[in-house]
């Protein structure tokens, strides 16, 4: 057999590995909710595993392969958690507080800072370490702070502070 139908093989069975996810270099900060959510991710990932493996040689191979990547990503971040006190206070911005700021446009928006996995910005959870985390992370109401997006900088002001 020719060398190049060698490496054929090995690039078909490489391409079937999933990509690794990338485990940012952040602090993992999460709040109890979130750290709660990421045990029941990596409890559902070991059960969806060990129902794949108990298939045996009807398992689905790519199927398992996705599994284990995942569970390596969210074991990881499960061990480095680093679980925040409830924020309480209404006078600054801490993770785990639901802020209400206004816009440029006199537009009110209302997001809760959270870890990097609980992040969902449909929902309005926003990462800690997001332009928008950052920049009201420690803020306190009537403060203006500078969001730096990449669509073009905007000056917010905080209306309201509530804890988690």
């Amino acid at each position: 057999m020719s060398r190049a139908f060698v490496n054929e093989d090995q690039a078909a069975a490489q391409a079937e590995q999933p990509v690794e996810r990338q485990i940012s270099a952040q602090p993992n900060y999460v709040t109890p909710q979130g750290f709660a959510e990421l045990q029941a991710k990596v409890a559902l990932l070991h059960s969806q595993h060990t129902e794949q493996n108990d298939r045996g040689d009807a398992a689905d191979k790519q199927r398992v392969a996705e599994l284990e990547r995942d569970l390596r990503y969210f074991t990881q971040r499960l061990h480095s958690a680093q679980v925040v006190t409830a924020a309480t206070s209404t006078d600054k911005v801490q993770i785990g507080s639901r802020v209400t700021f206004a816009d440029e446009q006199d537009r009110q928006h209302s997001v809760q800072l959270v870890g990097e996995d609980q992040a969902d910005a449909a929902r309005g959870l926003i990462n800690w370490a997001s332009p928008l985390g950052r920049a009201l992370l420690g803020a306190q109401p009537g403060d203006e702070v500078l969001w730096q997006r990449p669509a073009g900088n905007q000056l917010i002001e905080i209306i309201r502070i509530e804890p988690a």
